[in-house]
Parts: C-alpha cells; structure tokens; sequence
C-alpha cells in the first residue's frame, strides 16, 4: 500500500508477465469491495503491425526481472503521491508478442473521475519513458530495435 495525497492507502498491484492478461478482471479487482470509488479509468496498449512506416510482423520485448517491477512499483507510488487514488494495476508483457497482442494495462481507481484519468495517462506516459524494456520489431528488412521517441519525452515531462 502506499499513501495518496489525502493520507489514504492506495493499493497497488504490479505484474511483469509472458502471458496475456484478463483486462475485466483487473478492472474489477481494483474496485472490488470499496463502494467509495467512484471512478475506474483503463488503458490497454496493443502491439501494431506497423512501425517506422515499415509492417511489423512481430514484436519482442526484454527487461531484467526484479529492476522492471522495482521501477513499475516507483511509477505507481509516484501516481499515488499525486492523485487521491484507490488503487493502481500495472500488467506489463515480456517475450515475442504478434500484431493486435495485448502489451500493457493500466488501472486507476479514485473517488473521483478527473483523477482517474489524469493518474492513467501519467502512468502511461511515464511507463513509455522510465520503465526499463527493450522492444526489437521483426520487419521485412530484418529485426530492429525500438528508439525512443521525441514525442513521448514531452509527453512525459508535462507531468
């Protein structure tokens, strides 16, 4: 647990997996029991088939286990310290994942709506710059690693 802004347990629970994830389920554990959620914001990020304006026709993703969720866990305290949050899901997948593939969700639950999606989006943007994977695309012209984007910086440093 950790502490939200308003001195509340916020619970959150992390997950760095091969295997696909059940989006409902995850949703509904992080409201289960607490009538005094009013709001659950989610995000699912799918693997494309295209990329750098070439097909991708598969994506592989490395991490180092115990660094990816360390640093997973330091993104959902720094949700929590900012927002009056409930509870924080993060499911983060490693391995070869195909095109339409779940890669990453995202759950926030809070009393209120607006903190719901702003904590979602931070943890999205933030995840996308400071979680530490490696993604490798598998195109026609052979396998290529991933650069980061100049665009995700700033969206990250709005925050």
């Amino acid at each position: 647990m950790s502490a939200g802004p308003a001195g509340g347990a916020c619970r959150i629970a992390i997950a760095v997996q091969a295997e696909d994830f059940d989006v409902g389920a995850a949703i509904a554990a992080a409201s289960a029991g607490d009538h005094g959620i009013g709001g659950v914001a989610s995000f699912v990020g799918l693997v494309r088939d295209q990329g750098g304006g070439e097909p991708v026709a598969a994506m592989t993703l490395e991490h180092y286990p115990g660094m990816t969720e360390k640093a997973l866990r330091a993104i959902a305290d720094e949700a929590a310290r900012r927002w009056p949050l409930d509870a924080v899901r993060i499911v983060h997948r490693f391995g070869r994942l195909l095109p339409g593939d779940r890669i990453v969700l995202v759950v926030t639950a809070s009393a209120h709506r607006d903190a719901a999606f702003d904590a979602c989006r931070f943890l999205m943007d933030w995840l996308k710059t400071k979680a530490p994977f490696w993604k490798r695309e598998e195109t026609p012209a052979g396998a290529r690693w991933v650069e980061a984007k100049a665009e995700d910086d700033l969206a990250a440093e709005r925050w």
